[in-house]
Formats: C-alpha cells, structure tokens, sequence
C-alpha cells in the first residue's frame, strides 16, 4: 500500500510547539503500523499557512504527486488540517 502523508499548522503558536512534528510522527507511526510504503518524500508539511486556502506549497506538491503516482490513501491528523471547509475536505 503506498501512502502520502500531510501535516499542517499555521500559528506561530503551533509552530513554537512544534504540533507538526508532533503530526508528523504520529502519522508516519501510524504509516508503519499499518504495514504501508512510506517514502520520506512522500512526507508533506506546511508550517505557518491557513487552512482556509488551498493554495499552499506542500498541498500542492502532494496532489501533483497524487495525479502522478498512484497513491493508495493520504493520511492526516486531522480534515481540519486538510482544510477548515468540509467542502474542500471532500
């Protein structure tokens, strides 16, 4: 099963915390458990953009990686992290 991953924080608050990180590694445990391909590439982080757009640079680079490989599932902490709008979360 290949898999991509995306984490998100956008306050400064966040980023201090270091919650990515903390996102990040939940998920790639996650990944591991789950017996999935998980390449280090495939690891995508925007720290310090809103969720209220989807034009950030790591969401980007994961749906061209999406349209071009075929991904079995993306995993994230959170839809919110995704988008704060259930429209764009589906």
């Amino acid at each position: 099963m290949n898999v991509a991953v995306y984490a998100r924080v956008s306050s400064d608050r966040q980023k201090k915390n270091e919650t990515i990180a903390s996102q990040t590694a939940a998920l790639r445990e996650h990944a591991r458990q789950m017996g999935a391909v998980l390449p280090a590439e495939w690891v995508f982080e925007d720290d310090g953009h809103s969720g209220a757009t989807l034009t950030r640079p790591a969401l980007e680079r994961l749906r061209d990686l999406v349209a071009a490989v075929q991904i079995d599932v993306v995993l994230c902490y959170s839809p919110d992290r995704l988008a704060r709008k259930f429209a764009y979360q589906a």
